[in-house]
């Protein structure tokens, strides 16, 4: 068999896997393994330990657990519903009001732990409610919350961000700088959709009632405010540090895991039990990337030693003739396809063994590719029939909400995000400028 007829093999039985219903790492890990040993040989067994020895040899993997556990301490500890109450507040008294302050939640979110799963939870439970129960159109909340949510994977520190740069072996910190500003962007044109529509369906998002509004004293308002000044601490202590080059990027990690403990002991919410639970769900997390990034590391290494890279790009550029652009088009395209099935880390592990050394040897930045692949997994998490956000969203929804509101809630949130994608692809330096200003220093 030649070597490209092995690695279309290789990867259309590591598909089957995946279809069969098989956990992520051991589709893609089995797959490696077996066709490491039928290629070479027992020495085939020691790409499977080469992988795994230079996983516990790479440091910045110490920042995986230590920023998962501080999402959680935060979550758990009820700071997220202080956030909520004080965005609930400010709002309010605008129409489309309280999905903006959703929307402000979900970032604030984004910024505290850096997974999707966590701001769609949170949202789902605390927001959605609340939205529902003020009259607010149950079709645009649930896009709402959705799209929101999909920001915990851009805004730093996003831990996939930080999967990709061990992956591509690019700086995590510009990662993070060039997720920034498209983050920001992303949740600027949701709260710009919300406005327009909102002003011209009213209904759609009424405003607090004047009883509520008048109950609420300016002295109330401000002390609201203290519940942003914690989360906004803890972010920019951590990332300012670290920026500052103070501290590395494990020591930020270790600075923003102890800070969001403290706070919880500062709100008088640290027990046993919140330890408990947040060192629970850190260690479920962490060890489901560390087995999936596990098998990435052995499968990318038979990919190598087939040199399926290069024959990929022969087929592309030799054999189809495309053009750089169009192969990247194609490869993110792709990303929506795989979306519609598997989640971020998945699609993360299963393709950059190809993607990320063509995107290399077409010329494009890694940096900017790192910000494109992310913009494309959100959308890849909203799009239908088989989206992983529209079945979280069907799973944590109240009865009310259909599969079909769900599936209607996404359209226009969709579009915004392809429309963000095509501004960060057209204009790099929305990605760039940002990390490119702070390294040149």
């Amino acid at each position: 068999m030649s070597y490209e007829l092995i690695a279309i093999l290789m990867f259309s039985s590591m598909m089957l896997m995946l279809l069969t219903g098989q956990r992520v790492f051991a589709a893609i890990g089995s797959v490696a393994v077996i066709a490491a040993l039928l290629l070479w040989g027992d020495g085939g067994s020691e790409i499977a330990f080469s992988a795994s020895m230079k996983l516990m040899k790479w440091y910045p993997l110490l920042t995986l657990p230590l920023f998962i556990f501080m999402g959680y301490m935060l979550s758990e500890s009820g700071i997220a519903e202080d956030l909520y109450k004080m965005f609930h507040v400010w709002t309010g008294g605008l129409h489309g009001g309280l999905a903006i302050g959703t929307v402000g939640l979900m970032v604030m979110i984004s910024a505290m732990n850096g997974l999707s799963v966590a701001g769609m939870a949170i949202g789902a439970t605390i927001a959605l409610p609340e939205l529902l129960r003020r009259g607010y159109d149950k079709v645009m909340v649930t896009g709402v919350i959705q799209a929101g949510s999909s920001l915990g994977i851009l805004v730093p520190p996003s831990v996939v961000l930080v999967l990709y740069g061990m992956i591509a072996r690019q700086p995590v910190g510009k990662l993070w700088l060039a997720g920034a500003i498209p983050g920001l962007l992303l949740a600027g044109l949701f709260i710009l959709y919300i406005v327009i529509r909102c002003r011209l369906q009213p209904e759609l998002g009424p405003t607090l009632s004047e009883e509520e509004r008048k109950e609420i004293t300016w002295g109330e308002k401000i002390s609201l405010l203290k519940a942003g000044v914690i989360p906004l601490f803890i972010f920019f202590a951590m990332t300012g540090l670290f920026l500052m080059g103070v501290t590395s990027l494990v020591e930020s990690s270790a600075v923003g895991a102890t800070a969001a403990t403290l706070a919880a002991w500062f709100k008088g919410r640290l027990s046993f039990h919140l330890l408990h639970i947040t060192t629970e769900k850190t260690l479920q997390i962490s060890c489901m990337f560390m087995w999936i990034i596990l098998a990435a590391l052995a499968f990318g290494a038979v990919f190598d030693g087939l040199g399926a890279v290069r024959a990929i790009e022969n087929f592309f550029v030799g054999d189809l003739g495309l053009s750089p652009w169009e192969i990247l088009l194609l490869m993110q395209l792709s990303y929506i396809v795989m979306g519609m099935f598997l989640d971020d880390t998945a699609m993360l592990v299963i393709v950059a063994p190809l993607y990320v050394p063509l995107v290399k040897i077409l010329g494009f930045d890694l940096v900017w590719y790192g910000v494109l692949y992310t913009i494309t997994c959100q959308i890849a998490y909203m799009t239908p029939p088989f989206g992983y956000n529209l079945f979280l969203m069907r799973a944590m929804a109240p009865p009310e909400i259909s599969l079909t509101d769900i599936y209607k809630s996404i359209i226009p949130f969709v579009a915004i995000m392809v429309f963000g994608l095509g501004l960060v692809t057209v204009f790099p330096q929305i990605a760039l400028w940002l990390p490119n200003l702070y390294y040149a220093r």
